[in-house]
């Protein structure tokens, strides 16, 4: 990109924000066009002035940088995003590359490499190991595959999953669920074959994953307090 650079600030410290503006403007190419202290507002405002690149810091008291770029950007896409933070975090950086960030930075990043960056998204490149942005569209693929195989469980087999998850036997899930242990081998073989994979730690670590990503089904709720009565198959 020639030409002037349009830069707008969100960071909470009010030192940073100064320290980075005085870097930023002593290269004269590079205007900032406004600056906000909170996630409060700073959408609006950003979209007020329409920079070419905002320098988001990651954590703000009322909410994320990231936060402000993703509603930027739904707006006008043609603004950059270039997320400035002192987290080298794997989650953080997921976040930004689906909020649609152009960069991820760390604040102990050097001054002329801070300019480099803001030129470099500016004019259209990103800042954000490719390897790691693949990791990130794998990892969503892997999510959604994995939330349509839960939507075709049946709720037997929802129930039985995140026992598995839990670390319990057959035999632990069959008294859990009132179940002939026979039952559950048969509900459990089906559900590995519906999931695709071979082994129960397999369907264990894909209901984890999905449990730490917040889309696993409700903790299951069972009375505990029945006693446990020998189930027949036939009255199954």
């Amino acid at each position: 990109m020639g030409g002037h650079i349009r830069v707008f600030l969100v960071d909470d410290h009010e030192i940073v924000r100064r320290g980075v503006r005085d870097l930023l403007e002593s290269e004269g190419d590079i205007e900032i066009v406004g600056e906000a202290a909170t996630a409060a507002g700073a959408t609006e405002a950003i979209l007020a002035v329409r920079p070419d690149v905002c320098v988001l810091d990651a954590n703000l008291p009322d909410g994320s940088g990231i936060d402000v770029c993703r509603d930027v950007r739904a707006v006008d896409p043609s603004i950059k995003g270039l997320i400035l933070t002192t987290y080298d975090d794997d989650s953080a950086i997921s976040a930004a590359i689906l909020a649609g960030a152009a960069g991820y930075v760390l604040k102990q990043i050097e001054g002329s490499s801070l300019v480099s960056g803001v030129r470099l998204v500016a004019s259209g490149h990103s800042l954000i190991d490719p390897v790691v942005a693949t990791r990130v569209v794998e990892q969503v693929q892997f999510h959604r595959r994995s939330v349509d195989l839960l939507t075709d469980l049946t709720p037997q087999q929802s129930k039985i999953l995140f026992l598995i998850a839990e670390g319990l036997t057959n035999r632990q899930i069959a008294e859990r669920l009132y179940l002939a242990e026979k039952t559950v081998k048969n509900h459990v073989t089906g559900l590995l074959a519906r999931l695709g994979v071979r082994h129960r730690t397999q369907a264990a670590v894909l209901a984890l994953k999905l449990r730490g990503e917040g889309q696993a089904a409700a903790p299951v709720s069972i009375p505990r307090s029945r006693p446990v009565v020998p189930v027949t198959e036939a009255a199954i």
